[in-house]
Parts: C-alpha cells; sequence; structure tokens
C-alpha cells in the first residue's frame, strides 16, 4: 500500500484507490458493505475520506485482501470482535515495519 499524506484532512476516492491499489468501484463497494465506512461527501457528491476512514479501510483490506475473510466474515469479524480486530491489524503494521527497517538495515550492510 503507497502511503496518503497523514496532514491531509480529507483525501478523494481516487487518491484513496491509488493508495490501496484497488479501483474506485472497490471503494463504493465496500462503503455500502461496511458501515464503519463514512466518507463526507461535498455538494457535488464527491466522496472524502477522512483519516478516521483511511484507518477502516486499511482494517478492511486487512481482513479481506491479507487475510482471506469473505465479505460476511469480515463483517461479522468486525461486528462481534472489533477491538481484537484493530489491536490485531495494529500488531501487524508494526510487524512489517520492524521487519521493514530490519531489511533495510541488513541491506546497509550488504553495500
Amino acid at each position: 500500500m503507497k502511503d496518503l499524506n497523514p496532514n491531509k484532512l480529507y483525501h478523494s476516492i481516487g487518491e484513496v484507490a491509488d493508495a490501496f491499489e484497488v479501483s474506485t468501484s472497490l471503494i463504493r463497494f465496500w462503503e455500502k458493505e461496511f458501515d464503519i465506512l463514512k466518507p463526507r461527501k461535498n455538494k457535488k457528491g464527491d466522496r472524502l475520506f477522512t483519516q478516521e476512514d483511511i484507518q477502516n479501510l486499511h482494517i478492511i483490506f486487512h481482513l479481506l485482501k491479507e487475510r482471506g475473510f469473505t465479505i460476511e466474515g469480515a463483517k461479522k469479524k468486525l461486528k462481534e470482535n472489533k477491538d481484537d480486530t484493530i489491536n490485531q491489524f495494529e500488531i501487524v503494521q508494526s510487524l512489517n515495519k520492524l521487519k521493514n527497517f530490519l531489511l533495510e538495515i541488513k541491506g546497509d550492510l550488504n553495500s
């Protein structure tokens, strides 16, 4: 996943789709399926995603794409164990950051 500017208040659906490397139609589909996604809409109807929306998308993406849950399975997991799911997601993120850091150090040592 590509990084989004954390200082920006709102991100367009195009920016979000690019960051997650998925289509905008998939983002719209997830918005309909998961009630934790509630992007604001401007007067033209364009979706504006907050940092909270993006964090929720991270969790949905993690469940569906990385852990292989079905839509229904992911909904159930979020409904029954949202806090546990968020904690597990945060642990995975921390471990991935640590892994990337260690790989960077390894690359520096091999240079």
